[in-house]
């Protein structure tokens, strides 16, 4: 008879919430295994005795045959004297002083739980709450760990006996599946209506109808609807109706930037839009994000969808409500129009997304005409992910829903643990200890009391569910920064301020392992400079510990600060008076004979006298410079519209072998380098003057700074001897530049690094300055954890 051995196992990751138990449950029944599995506050602890032979397969197994949803990060093995036991079982879960435990992504409605949602025959059919251990809410309704339903908001739904018959039985899918419910047991929705402005809406309908096909009847009518999802309400409309996706936008007070759009298949989306292999894996995978896709020419959405852009923000459902409902509205639309929801943020602008019921009712009963709403609650709230492909990879612009709360892994331990209160706009917060970075949902830009309420909610969550006590908080420079008004106000002692651009480049270090030093071109419209200044277009030689400028877009002057980022046509005329001096007005182009003299010569005093004209060498400013001088909008709705519509213009143009536009490098002393554009500017003039086709001068500006920026890593490749480069930074969601820029980079023999993990914007800083401070403190105080400088 073999000799029996017992040994206990500890595994973190993301094994709790995921169906890990009941996995091991069975491999060790299968293998003839004694002992226990259970969860605590470190992951699942597991106890198994046998022969050592079935041991070992145990092991083996255990990591190559874990659930889909399941990533292991570590198993540690410990020999214990064996007990002689001859049942393997699964133990209730285990509180413990250290918690490393990890929480799951809320994940989409699995195949087999649609199955059953669509079955007539199955109990739980058109049960818009129907889940298992493979899919369904996790982060969203999770209070605390260990992962078990008393710790999450369905302890309040006592599971009737045949679903606590399917949670106790290992055999079944939802056994221990902490969201399990049922139609007898679990949440149910509710629609309220309330008075609609637009005469003719009504919810009546077959006498059976329910609240979810009711609310598809108001849909096809006309109706705004505001829906409950998993991290907060949505604004839904017909996607396909002109009048009602206008109302909404008039409602909302949102005048430009895009909806998302829900479709119930990838049949649908490839109706709208063209869409690859690729694209169709992300928007079918498990995380469900929105997809950025490009719209076929003869899409049928409404114009107010997302006016001025080529592509559509597409999200298949990701709830069983949202299968129904998205079945429902097909049903009762003509067979030949496709059933397509605006599925946008439940908020008003520059607000955080409503979750609970109460809030949802005051804040969105003037732009919804009902609310489709549940008894399940919310415990923290989480907007959908918006994600597409760019340069061979995925390329994050909200890192939210399906991604939050996995950590993301570190090259490095860190020194101690850590907070890092990201930037101010599209704000992320970011709690770290060992190797794990754990970046908080998108809370959105940091404006009001609201957005900061969230703030602090989402890092108490953090701090409380990864048991992370931070000794030191790092911060954005820019002192007027909310988030870094709170890193200064906060009782911890140690703190780290971090350069801005610096963060962008530290965040791609720390996503790819890189610890530097690297070039990097750091390009956004606003961080504030170690001068005072504004950057956003910076040629860095930057590793996590520090960096040195080495190249920049000159300075020009930002006429009323603020006001010139709401008006790209300031610093058109900025632009325009560095290259031509004052006769820039009497230039035959359409810019000039539009420009408001007495204005302009307004901001020429205030220039002259230094008076609220700060200093920037923002990419972000140059491309609305651009954008104005060519007739595309002298004032924008919200930061970056300019820039977008810029490159929409030129994308709508095939690749050509147009040259750069010329440029001038300048040097003042031992400082860094000056990019020079007015040589450019002078040419693209030059251009607009002949009768260029402005869609051919936009592609052609997106050359140059190509141009401009493949010359500059060349030349510091001959000095430094470094080939790797690192874009990061707002800009670089221009796919036009990005993608033409790695390209030729990569063709000089560069290793060029993106964000992949985290968003290029400033979602992507918390975890930047993280890195940063990590690496600072650790060269504090010796410590061998973070590598060498």
């Amino acid at each position: 008879m073999a000799t029996r051995q017992r040994q206990r196992l500890t595994v973190t990751g993301m094994v709790q919430g995921v169906g890990f138990r009941p996995f091991v449950y069975s491999l060790a029944q299968r293998l003839g295994l004694a002992g226990f599995v259970r969860n605590d506050s470190r992951g699942v602890a597991i106890e198994v005795e046998g022969p050592a032979e079935a041991l070992a397969r145990f092991r083996e197994r255990l990591q190559a045959e874990a659930p889909p949803l399941a990533r292991i990060e570590r198993v540690s093995v410990e020999e214990l004297p064996p007990r002689q036991e001859t049942a393997f079982v699964i133990a209730p879960s285990q509180e413990s002083s250290e918690r490393t435990t990890l929480v799951s992504p809320d994940v989409a409605t699995c195949a087999e739980c649609l199955r059953e949602l669509f079955d007539p025959t199955d109990r739980r059919y058109r049960y818009p709450f129907i889940n298992c251990t493979n899919c369904g809410p996790r982060f969203t309704i999770i209070q605390d760990v260990p992962y078990d339903r008393e710790q999450t908001t369905m302890r309040v739904f006592a599971m009737c006996p045949a679903c606590r018959a399917e949670y106790d039985n290992p055999a079944d899918r939802r056994f221990h599946a902490q969201p399990n419910a049922c139609p007898r047991c679990g949440p149910q929705v509710r629609l309220e209506l309330w008075t609609a402005e637009e005469p003719g809406l009504s919810a009546c309908g077959a006498a059976e109808a329910t609240p979810i096909e009711q609310v598809a009847q108001l849909l096809a009518q006309g109706a705004i609807v505001a829906i409950k999802g998993l991290g907060g309400y949505h604004l839904a409309c017909d996607a396909l109706n002109a009048v009602a996706v206008q109302r909404l936008r008039r409602r909302k007070h949102r005048e430009a930037k895009p909806f998302a759009l829900m479709v119930p298949d990838l049949e649908t989306a490839r109706r709208l839009c063209f869409v690859s292999e690729g694209e169709a894996a992300l928007l079918q995978s498990p995380r469900r994000p929105i997809v950025l896709l490009e719209q076929r020419p003869a899409a049928p959405i409404a114009p107010d969808v997302a006016p001025g852009y080529r592509t559509l923000g597409l999200m298949l459902p990701y709830t069983p409500l949202h299968h129904l409902l998205l079945r429902a509205f097909a049903q009762v639309m003509p067979a030949e129009r496709p059933p397509v929801l605006v599925m946008t943020s439940g908020n008003r602008s520059e607000e955080p997304i409503a979750y609970r019921d109460d809030d949802a009712r005051q804040r969105l009963a003037g732009i919804a005409d009902g609310m489709l709403s549940h008894n399940r609650l919310i415990h923290m709230r989480c907007d959908d992910s918006v994600t597409r492909l760019a340069a061979g990879g995925e390329q994050l612009f909200r890192r939210s829903r399906g991604y939050v709360p996995e950590p993301i892994p570190l090259a490095f331990d860190l020194p101690r643990p850590l907070l890092a209160c990201g930037g101010h706009l599209k704000n992320t917060f970011c709690l770290g200890k060992g190797r794990q970075a754990f970046v908080g949902q998108h809370i959105g830009d940091l404006e009001n009391l609201e957005t900061l309420a969230s703030f602090r909610e989402g890092i108490r969550h953090f701090q409380r569910l990864f048991d992370i006590v931070p000794e030191a908080v790092a911060y954005d420079l820019h002192p007027d920064y909310l988030a870094t008004r709170y890193a200064l106000d906060s009782d911890i002692e140690q703190r780290i301020g971090v350069q801005h651009h610096h963060a962008h480049i530290a965040s791609v270090l720390a996503e790819h392992g890189l610890s530097g030093p690297i070039i990097g071109i750091a390009a956004d419209g606003t961080g504030y400079g170690t001068d005072g200044a504004i950057w956003g277009g910076e040629i860095l030689l930057a590793d996590l510990w520090g960096f040195e400028r080495l190249a920049h877009l000159a300075y020009v002057p930002l006429p009323g600060g603020e006001q010139a980022v709401r008006q790209p046509w300031r610093m058109a005329a900025v632009y325009l008076a560095r290259a031509y001096g004052e006769r820039f007005l009497t230039l035959n182009i359409p810019f000039t004979r539009r420009l408001d003299r007495s204005t302009w010569r307004i901001l020429t005093q205030m220039i002259e006298r230094g008076l609220n004209s700060p200093l920037t060498s923002s990419l972000g400013r140059l491309f609305d410079a651009v954008a104005a001088i060519l007739g595309l909008r002298d004032e924008v709705l919200y930061e970056g519209q300019a820039a977008i519509e810029l490159e929409m213009l030129a994308s709508s143009l095939p690749p050509d072998e147009q040259p750069p536009y010329p440029y001038a490098l300048l040097r003042s002393g031992q400082g860094p380098l000056q990019i020079d554009v007015s040589p450019l500017l002078s040419a693209l003039v030059e251009d607009l003057q002949r009768g260029g086709e402005v869609a051919r001068l936009a592609r052609r500006f997106h050359r140059s700074l190509v141009a401009i920026f493949v010359d500059l890593c060349q030349r510091i490749r001959e000095v430094c001897g470094l080939s790797q480069v690192a874009l990061s930074g707002g800009v670089f969601q221009n796919r036009l530049l990005l993608e033409s820029l790695v390209a030729e980079l990569e063709a000089s023999g560069f290793a060029v690094y993106l964000n992949r993990r985290v968003p290029p914007n400033d979602g992507g800083l918390s975890l930047g300055q993280l890195a940063v401070a990590a690496a600072r403190l650790a060269a504090e105080s010796g410590s061998s954890t973070v590598p060498a400088r």
